[in-house]
């Protein structure tokens, strides 16, 4: 079984609901969920003006490889109403996988880890709650959280 880290977000519609749904059709799909961090409001991030977030960080373990997971996770999107339109832009619902074990991986489908999991706080907030010792990039999610602000953060549960 490969462990993984996940991140979620989402800023349309039931935020917190879109997201415990997203974890719920995660572990019946193959995504065993073992860990889950609190829902957190977050400003918006990126070039679009938009309503805030709701995001979250879990665990999981899985049998599937890494791109099935990440057609797991895109399935899910699709069921909850994701539409791809804007990047960066509003979404019922983002699952994004951070890390898959150790493995690096480099398409152009799926990079892992994820390449800017280190830089955004929206991120290393949650993912700290369930994971302070994860490595990303050789350093620790705590050390990493250190080098971000992460004002505009609130925690909600």
């Amino acid at each position: 079984m490969a462990k993984v880290a996940l991140s979620l977000g989402s800023n349309l519609g039931d935020k917190s609901g879109n997201i415990a749904r997203a974890l719920s059709a995660l572990d019946r799909g193959g995504a065993r969920i073992i860990a889950r961090s609190a829902d957190f409001r977050t400003e918006p991030w990126g070039p679009v003006a938009q309503d805030w977030f709701v995001n979250a960080c879990a665990l999981a373990e899985t049998d599937l490889p890494p791109e099935g997971l990440l057609a797991l996770c895109m399935h899910v999107e699709q069921d909850l109403g994701r539409v791809r339109g804007t990047r960066w832009g509003p979404r019922a619902i983002d699952i994004d996988i951070l890390t898959y074990d150790d493995l690096e991986i480099g398409t152009p489908a799926l990079t892992l880890p994820h390449p800017y999991a280190a830089e955004r706080a929206f991120v290393l907030v949650p993912l700290a709650e369930v994971a302070p010792e994860l490595r990303l990039g050789g350093r620790r999610i705590v050390e990493l959280l250190a080098s971000v602000s992460s004002g505009g953060i609130t925690k909600l549960t």
